[in-house]
């Protein structure tokens, strides 16, 4: 089998900020920090579209969509399959509260899997400029696995902007590195 290499940033795979949408990852209940500096940046950038997107990792994708939606699938054969759909449901709630008056386009993707993979496919099908995403520093789970900011700059050529929901004083005694 012959193993096609990966593709590499460049500047021939640079995608111009203006005038493309903008990915961004939300989760039910995140800080509108997060949304609000997507909006901020899509109007600097004349993105046409925010594609706000959640993914689930307790369900697998089936099929991947030209559009950069999915066909998914719950991980539990006997779990209930309708809960995903109240979960995208209240993501576009909080969607609507906290980019009204934003004067932004946007649209909330539910995908499935893992985070950067799916974030990843949404952008490369939407042809975004940059990828949107929350910090969440300090957890112990996030300390072992890796951000999802980290991910994705280590496996796609787009630029990755991390909004800072909470900093750690570089002095405090409970951070993670002063222990």
């Amino acid at each position: 089998m012959d193993a096609r290499p990966v593709p590499q940033p460049a500047l021939d795979r640079m995608v111009d900020p203006a005038g493309h949408p903008l990915v961004v990852g939300v989760v039910p209940g995140q800080d509108p920090l997060v949304v609000r500096t997507a909006a901020a940046w899509g109007r600097a950038v004349g993105a046409p579209h925010l594609h706000l997107a959640y993914v689930d990792p307790s369900r697998y994708v089936v099929h991947e969509r030209a559009d950069g939606s999915v066909a998914h699938m719950s991980l539990d054969p006997d779990g209930l399959d309708d809960t995903w759909q109240r979960v995208r449901d209240e993501l576009r709630a909080q969607a609507a509260e906290h980019l009204a008056g934003q004067q932004v386009v946007w649209r909330v993707h539910y995908l499935a899997g893992r985070p950067d993979r799916a974030l990843t496919h949404l952008a490369r099908a939407v042809d975004a400029s940059a990828i949107v995403v929350g910090s969440r520093s300090g957890r112990l789970r996030e300390l072992l696995e890796g951000s999802i900011a980290l991910h994705l700059g280590y496996h796609q050529h787009r630029p990755v902007l991390t909004v800072p929901l909470s900093v750690v004083d570089w002095q405090d005694p409970r951070a993670p590195w002063q222990r």
